[in-house]
Order: structure tokens, then sequence, then C-alpha cells
């Protein structure tokens, strides 16, 4: 239980550095003593400004989007019993970007001026993710031949390949300008922050808590095969679908805020389970909060590796990545064979 506390504790320290630090990492450069002072509420005007009002909605929603794709991709992992699974493998994530490009397709006129407001664009995004991820589980559910988890994760490539392959037609055949607006948001982008953006994703994870603390058990009854979680008392359908359920979730009140920002559910689990370890009591807390110093970090690091010009902090994240999950691929390749 000690060692429990200390890890999680060192991953709040880091979270807490990495804040300071890209609170006061810009065009005007804030030492951390006056960051932190600024926090407080005993720094100078100019620098409360900055902090509060320019720089910490963007590294509060940065934090808090990480946290909940994070968690996300642990529970997936955790429910398909497959290292793998991640929501930018199972389509979530390419259903999301589907559903903005569509509203943004729908929703302008000749002018490509938006007929709507552009706060329905997260909608959009909520409503690809969960179509998709509704369609990954039908047509699992559908193939009775095999219906386990491996083959929800193939029906998920093959649907992120499809929605992927209407997005780029439509930002083909769509305006140039919302053709290069899509692909902002496509590529994941914390640029465009603001503290109701934040609020939103802080709700959704709050209420996430319950039901996570409700489903503890079943999470470390889940790893166990099929047969055995059932001797065990589990309704194995049952929590697997609420574990999926919470995740796609999760997912779309993310990257409905940031964007399409991938491989953040592959990354903080794997990054969890090397720390933390996955059966220790905090494995969630931790997964949590790796992925938000994962977001926190690609986002600071694209806005200012290149200054003044910004990258996409899902870029970031991908070089990571996808190297990632080549390596998984391999390593699970030579096991079976």
């Amino acid at each position: 239980m000690r060692n429990t506390a200390f890890r999680i504790a060192v991953l709040l320290l880091l979270l807490t550095g990495c804040l300071i630090l890209a609170s006061g990492l810009g065009s005007s450069f804030i030492g951390p003593s006056r960051v932190t002072a600024a926090l407080l509420g005993h720094g100078s005007r100019t620098d409360a400004i900055i902090v509060w009002t320019l720089r910490l909605p963007r590294v509060a929603l940065a934090t808090l989007a990480g946290m909940a794709l994070g968690l996300s991709g642990a529970l997936l992992q955790r429910a398909l019993r497959n290292p793998m699974a991640a929501p930018s493998i199972l389509g979530i994530t390419d259903g999301a970007a589907l559903g903005v490009v569509t509203f943004l397709w729908l929703f302008s006129d000749q002018a490509n001026v938006l007929t709507v407001s552009i706060h329905w664009q997260p909608v959009a995004a909520v409503i690809g993710a969960c179509a998709f991820a509704f369609l990954a589980g039908m047509l699992t559910l559908a193939d009775r031949s095999r219906r386990d988890p491996v083959r929800l994760i193939l029906y998920g490539i093959a649907l992120a390949a499809l929605a992927k392959a209407c997005v780029t037609l439509m930002m083909i055949v769509g305006p140039v300008y919302r053709a290069s607006q899509a692909l902002q948001w496509i590529t994941g982008s914390v640029s465009a922050a603001h503290w109701m953006d934040v609020g939103v994703v802080a709700a959704g994870l709050a209420l996430s808590v319950p039901v996570l603390i409700l489903m503890r058990l079943p999470m470390r009854q889940i790893v166990l095969d099929q047969q055995t979680a059932m001797t065990t008392g589990l309704a194995v359908d049952r929590s697997r679908i609420g574990l999926l359920v919470l995740s796609v979730l999760l997912t779309a009140l993310a990257i409905s805020q940031v964007g399409a920002i991938g491989f953040v559910g592959l990354i903080a689990p794997h990054a969890a389970r090397l720390f933390h370890g996955q059966f220790r009591p905090g494995y969630l807390l931790a997964t949590a909060l790796i992925g938000g110093i994962l977001v926190l970090a690609a986002d600071t690091l694209a806005r200012t590796i290149a200054s003044p010009l910004e990258l996409p902090a899902g870029a970031v994240t991908a070089l990571i990545g996808a190297p990632l999950f080549l390596s998984l691929v391999l390593r699970r390749h030579r096991r079976n064979g």
C-alpha cells in the first residue's frame, strides 16, 4: 500500500510540474515561481491574466482530456483482454472525425459560413463516435460463428478504414476552408480551449468515478478467461458491455473537445502497467494521470517546438504511439508463433 501511494504521489508531482511549466511557456515566458504566485492569487495582474485567462484553460483541458482517453484505453483493454485495444484502433476516434466533417459539410452555406452554432460540433463528434462503436458491436454480435473480443477489434479496424475514406472524400470535394478546419480537428488540437470546455470534460470524468468504483471487482474478474470468470459469479457479457459503453463515452467526451488525438488510450495503460502494475490499487488513477501528462506534454511540445508555428498535438502522440503499436503487434506475433 505504501508503494502504491508513493507511485501515485510521484505521478501527481510530475503532473503538477508539467502544469506549472506549460502555464509558463508561450510567447512571453513566465517562470515557475511567478506561475505559482499567479495560481495562488499573489502574482501581478498581468501574470494572472496570462495564466488564468490565456493558458490555464488550454492546460487544464489537455490534462483532463488525456485522463479521459487514458481511462478509456484501460477499460477497453481490460474488457477485451487485449493489450492492443485502443479507441483510435477500434474506429471510435475515426467515427467522431466523420461526425465532425459531416457536420461541417451539412451546416455550411455557399459562403463557407456555418448556419448553426459551432458549439454543436462536439455533439456531432459524440454521435459519430457512438454510432461507429455501436455498429462494431452489432457486427460482432451478428457473427455467431466467432463472437469474441478479437472480432470486435477486427470490425473496428475495418470501420475505422471506412470512416477515414469517407472523411478524405468529403474533405476533397468540400470547400477548402472547411477542409482545413476539419483537418485541424482531425489531427487533434487544444488551441481553442475555453473554461466551458474544461467544465464539460471535468463533469464527465466526475460522473464516471462512481461507475468505476462499482465496477472495480468485475474489472479484476474479467481478466480471467470467460469460463473461469463465470465460475466466480461474473456476468461476463454484461460487464464487458458496461466497460465498453463507458469507454466509448469517455472517448467521445474527450475528442469532442480536443479533436482526434490518437494513441493516448494505447500508451497510457501500458505505461501504467510498467510503472504501477495493473493489479495494484490505484491502477486506473495512475493510468488517468499518465494520460493527462502525455496529452499535456504533447500539446506543450506542439505549440513551442516550432514557434510561432503550432503543430497538432495528435501528430506528436502518433509519433510515439505508432511505433509502440507496431512493437506490440510484433511481440504478439512472435509469442503466438
